[in-house]
């Protein structure tokens, strides 16, 4: 079969050129089509079930949200794990499917559970929805509104809320690839209706017929038509407040015939919603913001692009002074890994055609082989669209061109044996084209019948990465099938384009006269002859020394360290700063601004740090207001003033920033923080879960815990998570006095929930 298709390549030398048009023709336009990333996304298919409920206390939440959910989840198909966090006004239940299940009908099925879900919740405690269909890939652009300084007094944080919600948002999420924009920062502008108890007693009115008379004198209708004129006219009754002065002149109820109106019981203003999270940019305080989500799947580099578009198109009609500034562009990490792969592999195959053209001693040889290493490239590129393969650092990382051209390089080597063989007597020996196509069909089968087996082999060893799974699956499934797809493209153009290439373009003159490839590698063998006599007359020195080595790299590996994959310098910096569990939303903004001013002011190499607190308008990110993540994103290092490099740098950062009392750090990168998180629900590298019905108990195991590792070298920051300690004001009804009153508990939790939360 082998023979066949060599002398097949060799008779129709048309056809293969033919078949190498198309070949690179379509590994150009894969080029173009397979989706690029900086690393393999390793988010397992999960889907988040989220339930805002902003006066709802943890335990209620826990009882009457959370458990729920994940009891109504547990018997759906295919679930691998559920986890869930429930923290003040907020549940996250995160369900997780097999992998292989697919994208859209976990949704479905978890969209089916939440409509008999959400009749088991009490209304007034919230609806769960699910959140975007993202990974933990898919924060690939956040951004800032920045407001120059001319006109920093004309703009509100409320208003540039406003502009992120309503003119930004709106524009941005209508791009292809973008499953949602999540804005964060600011305040949500609302119509404010502030009580005056005094004047709510003196005039008999309640908290009940202040609602219902807002409810009731708020809306529109339609009274379908009348005829008129032979004409059909529609009937529109409008009764929507539009102003705070609509609002005022809403009417309570009538005494005496005299009506009672909103304003004389209130006071009706613009006011912001209770929030529980913010963000604040290089010390200079809170900014509004957003995050791009790209759409799992997606195509992260072409997503990017058409939202750096979009920007520039949204910037002409924000108002004056107002600008969208990135500080986390994934694009630029892309194109920083994508030119590492680059140029590893453009240096990679610089190196290998220079030693092919030197070492065989014949440069159209050595191009022939040399022109193998991008057309495998080409193929492996053609594979990937084919089967969705993603190009990253781990996928175009591992091709190894030593493999690739081996084949090519024992065909051709042979080739130009052969063709000197011919040469008889010291005289030159002219071919005709069939000699050519003879020495290359034999050269060719020859070596083939023995190098294609050894190239099976290779692929062969590929196969049990091929079969990982989970997340080891995700990280070098991908290296393993572009690989192959490499090695399959090179056994491919040794069958075909190399004996026709071989028969076609080597030189029929041949010339006697020694290349610098010759002397070298007689030289060469001058050496080695003499040392492999002396080898063979000393088997048992050798087989001692041999020996010896083998024990002594075991004993040295089994003591060196390990890892999954080596850390990806993703080239900005990320860190947590936690405060005491219950800290308010303006301590933890007023600390991130400390912290932003001191990393600023001591490292000349940050262009900006921010700060994101809490949690953003979709809290895809369960984190309580007392932590904050800050982001330190670096200049160029070709602008770094400082001989400080970044490991450095980091050390010196922690010293420096522990000088603020009460708070504590780990530090992280960007992309690898949200991974951990996603993956695991903590955001540490290493977790230590501890299982038990008592919370305090857990607590106090937890900080023993804590002081037994502490101080195990290679640990860098670490913390036990707070379950207790939040500060509470718990209400306890007397039910005695309750019904001495006359009073129930609905109506006192809606008053209770008004008078500080709103309602």
């Amino acid at each position: 079969m082998i023979n066949k298709i060599i002398s097949f390549s060799i008779k129709n030398k048309l056809i293969i050129g033919i078949m190498m048009i198309a070949w690179i023709g379509l590994g150009v336009y894969s080029m173009k089509e397979v989706p690029i990333d900086a690393v393999p996304d390793i988010t397992n298919n999960q889907v988040q079930v989220i339930t805002v409920s902003p006066n709802l206390g943890t335990e209620d939440i826990e009882q009457f949200v959370t458990y729920p959910v994940e009891l109504a989840m547990a018997n759906l198909p295919e679930v691998t794990e559920i986890r869930s966090i429930s923290r003040f006004g907020l549940s996250v239940v995160t369900v997780v499917f097999n992998d292989d299940f697919g994208t859209y009908l976990p949704r479905q099925l978890v969209g089916e559970k939440l409509n008999e879900i959400k009749s088991q919740i009490p209304q007034q405690f919230g609806e769960p929805f699910m959140g975007p269909i993202s990974t933990g890939l898919g924060e690939i652009y956040q951004y800032t509104l920045e407001v120059e300084p001319e006109y920093t007094s004309r703009y509100s944080l409320s208003e540039l809320r406003e502009m992120q919600d309503w003119i930004v948002k709106r524009q941005m999420a209508m791009l292809e690839g973008v499953v949602e924009v999540n804005s964060i920062g600011g305040n949500n502008k609302q119509y404010e209706i502030a009580i005056n108890p005094n004047e709510l007693k003196n005039m008999g009115v309640s908290m009940h017929e202040i609602f219902h008379a807002l409810e009731t004198n708020n809306s529109n209708t339609g009274g379908a038509y009348i005829v008129k004129d032979r004409m059909a006219n529609f009937i529109r009754g409008e009764g929507l407040a539009r102003s705070i002065e609509d609002l005022e002149k809403i009417v309570v109820k009538t005494e005496n015939n005299t009506p009672i109106l909103i304003k004389d019981i209130a006071t009706v203003r613009y006011g912001k919603a209770i929030r529980y999270g913010a963000l604040t940019k290089d010390g200079k305080g809170e900014a509004v913001g957003g995050m791009v989500m790209l759409l799992k799947d997606g195509n992260s580099n072409d997503v990017i692009e058409r939202v750096k578009s979009r920007v520039a198109e949204i910037q002409k009609s924000l108002p004056e002074g107002v600008s969208i500034v990135p500080f986390l562009d994934r694009a630029k990490l892309i194109a920083k890994t994508t030119g590492t792969v680059r140029n590893n592999l453009l240096e990679g195959g610089l190196i290998v055609i220079f030693v092919l053209v030197i070492f065989l001693g014949n440069f159209r040889g050595g191009l022939i082989v040399a022109s193998t290493i991008p057309l495998s490239l080409l193929f492996a590129f053609i594979m990937m669209n084919v089967f969705g393969v993603w190009s990253n650092l781990m996928s175009l990382g591992a091709i190894d061109f030593g493999i690739i051209v081996d084949g090519a390089v024992i065909i051709v080597e042979s080739v130009v044996f052969m063709i000197y063989k011919r040469v008889k007597n010291g005289e030159n020996l002219k071919m005709t084209n069939a000699d050519l196509d003879d020495i290359s069909y034999k050269s060719s089968s020859k070596m083939m019948n023995a190098a294609f087996f050894g190239q099976l082999i290779i692929l062969i060893v590929f196969l049990p990465i091929l079969a990982l799974t989970g997340v080891e699956g995700k990280m070098f499934t991908p290296m393993a099938l572009t690989f192959s797809f490499a090695v399959i493209g090179a056994m491919i153009l040794c069958l075909t384009y190399v004996p026709m290439a071989s028969a076609i373009f080597m030189s029929k003159n041949i010339n006697t006269k020694e290349g610098f490839g010759d002397k070298f590698i007689k030289k060469l063998s001058n050496w080695y002859e003499p040392l492999l006599v002396w080898v063979l007359g000393k088997r048992i020195l050798i087989l001692s020394i041999s020996v010896f080595f083998l024990v002594s790299s075991g004993i040295i590996f089994s003591r060196m360290g390990g890892e999954f994959i080596p850390q990806l310098d993703e080239g900005d910096i990320a860190f947590h700063a936690v405060l005491k569990p219950g800290s308010s939303l303006e301590e933890m903004t007023a600390t991130s601004t400390k912290i932003e001013r001191l990393i600023l002011k001591n490292y000349p190499q940050v262009e900006h740090v921010v700060s994101r607190i809490g949690v953003a308008e979709i809290p895809t990110d369960p984190m309580p207001m007392d932590i904050a993540d800050i982001f330190v994103i670096l200049k160029p290092e070709s602008e770094w003033e400082s001989d400080q490099s970044k490991e450095e740098m980091i050390v010196s950062m922690k010293k420096d920033v522990s000088v603020l009392v009460g708070v504590n750090y780990e530090f992280t990168q960007p992309i690898e923080m949200r991974f951990n998180e996603l993956l695991t629900g903590v955001r540490e590298d290493v977790a230590i879960k501890i299982y038990g019905d008592n919370l305090d108990t857990l607590a106090k195991k937890a900080t023993e815990i804590e002081k037994l590792i502490a101080n195990i070298e290679g640990v860098g920051d670490m913390r036990a998570e707070a379950t207790k300690g939040l500060p509470q004001m718990t209400i306890h009804y007397d039910r005695d006095r309750l019904a001495q009153y006359g009073l129930n508990i609905d109506e006192l939790n809606k008053t209770i929930s008004t008078a500080f939360s709103g309602e």
